[in-house]
């Protein structure tokens, strides 16, 4: 007799340590996310993670900013193959208004991701690199380890940069909030799940 459940093509997620967790009672954060590690995750107001998204403080502590939108199946917090120490204690910085997209990968150690930032599909980003502010990664993108990207560059997956002189910050920064209201409504949040 078959189940009429329908069952995830994609391995099951191993779970380490229960995270501490430090939630802004305005954030939605789906049951299905794994938040693990033993340093402090951090999640500012009117922030969204989605389902299945993976928040890993095992080798540095975790902070996210306010209206941040975390994608399903992005990993913040991945270890580093790198062998390079990194100056920072600080495992992963995502400042306000950003957006980590599907699948993508940003590494612990130091990791600043500026304010405004979009990270595309499937990205990778390096222990130890800062991205200025209002940076745009394109799908499949790579950001070596402790590389700097200065301020609105947009980044193509082929090494491709170019200036974004287009000014539209302010823009950005309302289409987020509402973007993040119409999630409200569909993401069923549990944050004491993790408490």
């Amino acid at each position: 007799m078959s189940s009429s459940k329908r069952q995830s093509i994609l391995p099951r997620v191993q779970s380490g340590p229960k995270a501490p967790v430090n939630f802004s009672s305005s954030i939605i954060i789906a049951d299905s996310a794994l938040c693990t590690g033993n340093h402090t995750i951090n999640i500012s107001s009117e922030s969204v993670v989605h389902p299945r998204a993976k928040l890993d403080s095992s080798n540095g502590r975790i902070t996210i900013g306010r209206r941040c939108i975390v994608h399903e199946r992005a990993s913040i917090g991945a270890t580093s193959a790198d062998p390079r120490p990194s100056e920072s204690r600080d495992g992963v910085v995502v400042s306000d208004y950003a957006t980590v997209e599907v699948g993508a990968v940003i590494e612990s150690g130091g990791t600043l991701i500026g304010e405004g930032c979009a990270i595309g599909v499937g990205c990778k980003i390096g222990k130890g690199a800062k991205l200025g502010k209002h940076c745009t990664l394109t799908p499949q993108s790579v950001i070596l380890p402790f590389e700097v990207v200065p301020d609105f560059t947009v980044v193509y997956s082929n090494g491709t940069r170019r200036l974004d002189k287009r000014g539209v910050t302010d823009l950005k920064h309302k289409a987020q909030a509402r973007q993040i209201e119409v999630l409200r409504k569909l993401i069923p949040s549990n944050p004491a799940k993790f408490q």
